[in-house]
């Protein structure tokens, strides 16, 4: 069908009602595909034909039902190919996928016409998007949130298209930016992200959210635009999509799915959370991710855990149950044995800054782990582990946190610090390596620290160990860090 066609079906929409013979009427959204079909640069033609020869104003004045039945075939007609669920990639779908940006292109034009049409009757001193367009931003929003990225189905133009599209569909809304557009100017104003999750709740199931990879983009992208108040009422569709992405076989999604929970985590209220068991659910969810063995993937489970640990601990203590807090003891042992055995040098920098952070938490309860936790920050002193020595200064912030709050237990275990603190010092003082001076400086000065604490803790046991150290000592750097631990009152 031409195109013109088309048009004159969209203008005659658009006048009053008459009667028209059921034969003669077709749906707007199969004219709409019938003409910007699979043709190639046919199709092209056709959206390019749209631009010039569309009534914008007859548009504006179809019933809101057709204007979104228009958007989303257009949309429709710019999504990347669909796949089966699960299934391999078929061969050929990296160039389906290029083909689908000049698609998009012309469809965010389209678009785009269609909103500067719609400010062109915006009453003066009144901003907001016309009101017939108001029932399809959601629908424009998605759109343009699915191509604003660098994706298999992007390229220059099509982003550069949707970013624009993105910033004159804010301002048509009367929002100063794409969260206020989403959540509302205030507390008390509903934003349109409850649209949004509505027009992603259909293929974000767990049978239907990998057909559509752009589904999980738009989503993953807005929700971290909606924070504290207004993401907790639309909780329960938020986190459903975020435990399926996380649970994924594919490293990206399960990134991706934790890093959502995390944003909900940190903007939704502790109440809420542990209703209906949901803490519970997402603290399972993590801890099995504790065994894999990629870097990204764990420090993102390390860093949610650690907001939602003290969630779970709060709602033990007002249950009153007999061992709260019981979830950081279990973390803490995995994470204490898989450093353990840990060969892989990005893994034990990522589990080295986390562990000061769990020390801390527990305070005193460290005890529990002291004998593993020893054996670990042994281990750890031991090995260089690149220019930045993340692992050795990560490790070193965690003997200082352990001394701190779990001080009577130290004197115990004073000569194997003590002996192992020193030797780092001296193979940081040697290393003829790639180590800036800046990194060796903070190693020494951790290492000092540490001194200075064993020592207040054992009631000078360390300045007497260290006496004859100094005395034979020919190192500036080395003799200058054991005066400051002799000279420490």
């Amino acid at each position: 069908m031409e195109l013109s066609g088309l048009v004159r079906a969209l203008r005659l929409e658009a006048q009053p009602p008459r009667a028209v013979p059921a034969a003669e009427r077709v749906p707007l959204q199969a004219e709409l595909l019938r003409a910007a079909g699979p043709g190639g640069a046919a199709a092209g033609r056709d959206l390019g034909a749209l631009l010039e020869a569309a009534d914008w104003r007859g548009l504006l004045a179809l019933s809101p039902a057709a204007l979104a039945e228009l958007v989303s075939a257009l949309s429709g007609y710019a999504a990347p190919p669909r796949q089966e669920q699960d299934a391999a990639e078929p061969p050929g779908r990296d160039r389906a996928c290029a083909a689908t940006a000049p698609r998009a292109a012309d469809v965010g034009s389209v678009l785009l016409r269609l909103l500067e049409a719609a400010k062109g009757q915006e009453p003066r001193g009144a901003p907001g998007a016309a009101p017939a367009l108001r029932p399809v931003l959601a629908h424009i929003y998605v759109f343009a949130a699915a191509h604003l990225a660098e994706r298999p189905w992007t390229d220059a133009r099509s982003r550069a298209v949707a970013q624009q599209l993105l910033e004159l569909l804010v301002q048509a809304a009367g929002c100063g930016s794409v969260a206020e557009f989403l959540r509302g100017k205030h507390e008390d104003e509903e934003g349109r992200f409850g649209a949004v999750l509505g027009l992603l709740k259909p293929e974000l199931t767990k049978d239907t959210w990998k057909q559509n990879p752009a589904t999980k983009v738009v989503f993953s992208w807005t929700l971290p635009h909606i924070t504290r108040p207004w993401l907790s009422p639309h909780l329960q569709l938020v986190l459903p999509p975020s435990l399926l992405l996380s649970d994924d076989y594919q490293e990206e999604n399960k990134i991706l799915g934790v890093r959502c929970l995390h944003h909900i985590i940190l903007n939704v209220p502790a109440a809420d959370l542990c209703q209906f068991n949901r803490a519970q659910v997402v603290y399972h969810a993590l801890y099995n991710h504790l065994y894999s063995r990629e870097a990204p993937l764990i420090q993102a489970v390390l860093l949610c855990l650690l907001d939602l640990l003290p969630v779970l601990e709060r709602a033990q203590r007002q249950q009153r149950q007999p061992r709260p807090g019981s979830q950081w003891h279990e973390v803490l042992q995995l994470v204490l044995t898989h450093m353990e055995a840990e060969h892989r040098l990005a893994l034990r920098r990522v589990y080295a800054r986390t562990l000061p952070a769990f020390v801390r938490s527990l305070g005193i309860l460290i005890v529990r782990h002291l004998k593993r936790l020893e054996r670990v920050i042994l281990g750890y002193l031991e090995v260089w582990d690149g220019p930045e020595e993340e692992a050795r200064l990560g490790v070193l912030e965690t003997l200082r946190c352990t001394i701190e709050h779990a001080w009577p237990r130290m004197p115990c275990r004073l000569p194997v610090l003590l002996k192992a603190l020193l030797k780092m010092m001296w193979d940081v003082h040697t290393d003829r390596g790639s180590t800036p001076e800046a990194v060796k400086a903070a190693l020494l000065q951790g290492a000092t620290e540490c001194l200075i604490l064993l020592d207040r803790c054992s009631e000078g046991q360390v300045k007497v160990l260290l006496q004859g150290v100094y005395s034979s000592c020919e190192e500036n750097q080395v003799r200058e860090c054991i005066r400051r631990v002799q000279e420490d009152s």
